[in-house]
């Protein structure tokens, strides 16, 4: 089995801009795009494969062809769906102020999965912010009358970010991307959103966007956040590279390598690993890798190596 080189799926959403187009070299077919949807199998969105054996195909046509436990790997079955969904996002400007459920009310609701999430701030404005939360806990009722009162912005956390910064984002938790800064998200395999604000702005179709107050007020845990807004650990100088652990849990976990020789990774019959390209370029294995680029190892794979100048987040389950 080879490693995947992935197509991304590109999304169009009013609050994008052209940095996937201009920093990444990407012909995403529109004028704005707000996301590009680097590893993607749902129903909202699928990669093809470019290059190989599976050349053309859909992601999910790879996965019925070769099984989900030998392309994925076994941590993979404990879902009753392909688990992650990885992006970059580019936020020329504010995105709703929204919340996703978690997986009991998402099944139970939307038919669909829960979505936690984490961002890694890829670049940032001077004055990007994010929202993260609220300032102080807040009963469901306050909640309600900020939101009717038009207060709401004045009870949540901002949070200035810069290139680097960290956010881990449980189910539940109020957020929102802020202008001006670049993401990449590696999220649960959901598309489930609900809007509590969006400043008023009016949807392709002439009309204000929808609001979803009722099911933000069932899900929304109106607290503070628990997290920090910085790695789960500490650059790590290693033989040939940069080592850091952004994440580890048991939806996902997310690492940073910074490339200046080589290092070797391996997937064994666990999980898979995913490569997205931050910067740089370089090889894995024989495989051109730069900037941009997405590639999925798969868990029969074993060993392999990353060569160059270049910096990446690998993701596995």
């Amino acid at each position: 089995m080879e490693i995947l080189k992935l197509n991304p799926v590109f999304k169009d959403y009013i609050w994008g801009g052209t940095r996937l187009a201009s920093d990444y070299g990407f012909d995403t077919g529109f004028e704005k795009t707000a996301e590009g949807w680097m590893l993607a199998c749902h129903r909202d969105g699928m990669n093809t494969v470019d290059g190989g054996e599976y050349d053309g195909k859909r992601f999910d046509e790879v996965i019925n062809a070769v099984g989900l436990e030998k392309l994925a790997g076994k941590n993979c079955l404990k879902f009753p769906y392909f688990p992650v969904l990885i992006k970059l996002i580019d936020a020329y400007d504010n995105l709703s102020v929204q919340v996703h459920p978690d997986d009991d009310y998402a099944r139970r609701v939307e038919n669909e999965y829960g979505k936690t999430e984490c961002w890694y701030v890829l670049d940032a404005l001077d004055s990007a912010e994010l929202i993260y939360g609220f300032k102080e806990k807040l009963t469901a009722d306050e909640f309600k009358e900020a939101i009717e009162s038009n207060t709401l912005l004045d009870k949540l956390n901002r949070v200035k970010v810069k290139k680097g910064d960290f956010f881990f984002i449980e189910a539940s938790t109020v957020h929102a991307i802020g202008r001006g800064a670049l993401i990449a998200e590696i999220q649960q395999n959901s598309n489930c959103t609900y809007r509590v604000y969006d400043y008023g702005r009016i949807g392709k179709d002439g009309k204000p966007r929808e609001l979803h107050i009722e099911k933000a007020l069932d899900v929304s845990v109106c607290e503070p956040p628990k997290y920090d807004i910085k790695p789960f650990g500490e650059e790590e100088q290693r033989k040939g590279h940069i080592f850091q652990i952004l994440c580890e849990g048991e939806l996902f976990s997310v690492y940073r390598y910074k490339v200046s020789e080589s290092v070797k990774l391996i997937t064994d019959a666990k999980s898979f690993n995913h490569i997205l390209v931050l910067e740089g370029e370089g090889k894995i294995n024989s495989l051109k890798a730069k900037k941009g680029d997405s590639f999925f190892v798969p868990a029969s794979f074993g060993e392999y190596e990353i060569s160059g100048n270049i910096e990446l987040l690998v993701t596995k389950i």
